[in-house]
């Protein structure tokens, strides 16, 4: 038997999947989706077997992932509720909504974890916040629900009811500082960097002020304060954003997800 399943392979379930396969073997994992053409591709570049429906998914694992859109949730739900055992533990990564809904759409007793991980898991470094009743879980399977996100980055387990402002944290918001490169590294192209420099330039330069964060434990504010020079030209820039509004545009980004989020429910 498969430990992990999927049902899905959009974006956000291929990511995980292939990130998994950094740990797990291609015969510990399995999945389904809608498009017979997408799962006979991914089956060949990866090795992980698929099945054709959810239904057989779900009776084939310890773990299955819903990797669907939040739309399709009641779908699914109906494909694999009388599949589903109090032995597994059904992993949801859809944003808006929480364990007791989908509780009640199973309508019978499930052991549900709630997550929220982001695309950079693809290369293995992703962020994953994470919460779920511990008490229903044995220590051997919290360990495995902790490796299986760690598997692809890091994780954080967190109450349920900021689960919504983590998509806001990590799981939208690697569009944003997608966003921020194209846009510094266009700024640096402008006054004549080659194009591929100036990705790798910015890219790099947003990894390792990342890792610093991470790693220093020191406030992004005083590493910031460290670069700005008093007179300088780094001053110069930061003051340019703060003029501009990068912060209050950052904050705007948080109110929308946020609200798209509830709005879900």
């Amino acid at each position: 038997m498969a430990k992990i399943g999927f049902i899905g392979m959009g974006n956000m379930g291929t990511a995980i999947m292939r990130g998994l396969l950094k740990t797990y073997k291609p015969e510990e994992l399995l999945f389904t989706s809608a498009h017979e053409a997408k799962m006979q591709k991914i089956t060949e570049e990866t090795g992980v077997a698929h099945v054709s429906t959810a239904t057989d998914c779900a009776e084939q694992v310890k773990y299955l992932v819903l990797a669907v859109k939040p739309q399709q949730f009641d779908t699914v739900i109906g494909e694999i509720r009388d599949a589903v055992t109090e032995e597994q533990i059904i992993i949801s990564i859809a944003p808006g909504i929480t364990i007791a809904d989908l509780q009640e759409r199973f309508g019978k007793k499930c052991r549900i974890v709630r997550a929220m991980p982001n695309t950079p898991a693809l290369v293995g470094e992703g962020m994953t916040g994470v919460c779920y009743d511990r008490e229903l879980f044995s220590d051997k399977e919290k360990q495995m629900i902790e490796t299986l996100f760690t598997s692809f980055g890091r994780m954080t387990v967190v109450e349920e009811k900021l689960m919504d402002v983590v998509v806001c944290a990590s799981g939208s918001s690697p569009a944003y500082v997608y966003m921020f490169i194209e846009a510094l590294a266009d700024s640096v192209v402008k006054y004549g960097i080659p194009r591929a420099d100036a990705y790798k330039l910015v890219a790099q330069t947003v990894l390792g002020s990342a890792k610093m964060v991470l790693e220093t434990g020191e406030h992004p504010g005083l590493l910031k304060d460290k670069v700005c020079s008093p007179g300088g030209t780094t001053i110069a820039g930061v003051a340019a954003l703060e003029e501009y509004g990068m912060r209050n545009a950052v904050f705007k980004a948080t109110d929308a997800c946020y609200a798209k989020c509830k709005g879900i429910q």
